[in-house]
């Protein structure tokens, strides 16, 4: 009975539905995290009677035919990545990127990542870091002696000295955009590696023709909407009910099928 596959099928795919709608609520107060959604595509057909061929010697052709599907299958878990809400923290190193584009965080290994979350701090030399201590490209070093930090919109740090009048300019921050953002690859920790899916990166700084601005004193919030998880979360567990109420009815008819004498 093909029932009990099918709806073995559903649950499977309703339970990942609602580990996907959990780790978004999880992480509803997660800084610049994006919300995840499951796709789901249907499995492969068997052809009990082929649509289009002959039924017949005079050449007359089957219009429908029989397919009996087998059952759902998870197709990706998309990441949608719309911006989320800036909010006000007024930290100097609290930094949000108003539209599109990645700080880069050179990693113990050598490698790149790219992350949203702008909730650096200074290290003991002086370097701008992530909270793990990862450097941010290209390393810019506040001097000890720094008594102002302050970082626009085009992403230069300009530094007030002590003694000094004028502001110095110490470095400039650099963002990276991605042709296909759901095609990163993340890694925890808020950071995402390039893959073959997103395509390399284009560099540049902030302001730039299609590269977003930076916001000093700012964080980007998760766009988690709660009200819209909680809702699908209610439907996926609606839609599990009925595929064990498949299975449920399924085995009823076994039985009965079992008992006749």
């Amino acid at each position: 009975m093909r029932s009990l596959d099918i709806g073995a099928t559903g649950m499977l795919a309703q339970q990942l539905n609602v580990e996907v709608i959990s780790h978004n609520i999880a992480n509803m107060n997660t800084t610049s995290y994006t919300r995840r959604r499951a796709e789901f595509q249907d499995l492969l057909y068997q052809n009990l009677r082929r649509v289009g061929s002959d039924s017949s010697d005079a050449g007359t052709i089957v219009p429908a035919g029989v397919q009996i599907g087998l059952g759902v299958k998870t197709a990706a878990v998309y990441r949608i990545t719309e911006q989320g809400n800036l909010t006000l923290t007024e930290n100097t190193f609290d930094l949000a990127i108003n539209g599109d584009g990645y700080f880069e965080v050179l990693l113990p290994n050598g490698d790149t990542a790219y992350s949203r979350a702008g909730s650096f701090q200074v290290s003991a030399d002086g370097e701008i870091v992530t909270a793990d201590g990862f450097t941010v490209q290209p390393g810019i070093t506040i001097p000890n002696d720094a008594v102002d930090v302050s970082i626009n919109a085009s992403g230069q740090v300009l530094v007030q000295q002590d003694g000094q009048v004028a502001p110095s300019n110490v470095g400039q921050l650099q963002l990276a955009i991605f042709s296909n953002e759901a095609g990163l690859l993340a890694i925890g920790d808020n950071l995402f590696l390039e893959t073959p899916a997103s395509g390399t990166p284009t560099t540049g700084n902030p302001g730039s023709p299609g590269i977003g601005t930076i916001q000093q004193g700012f964080l980007e919030t998760s766009n988690v909407n709660v009200v819209e998880e909680i809702t699908n979360l209610i439907t996926a567990q609606r839609a599990y009910e009925m595929n064990s109420k498949v299975i449920e009815t399924s085995d009823q008819m076994m039985s009965t099928l079992n008992n006749i004498r």
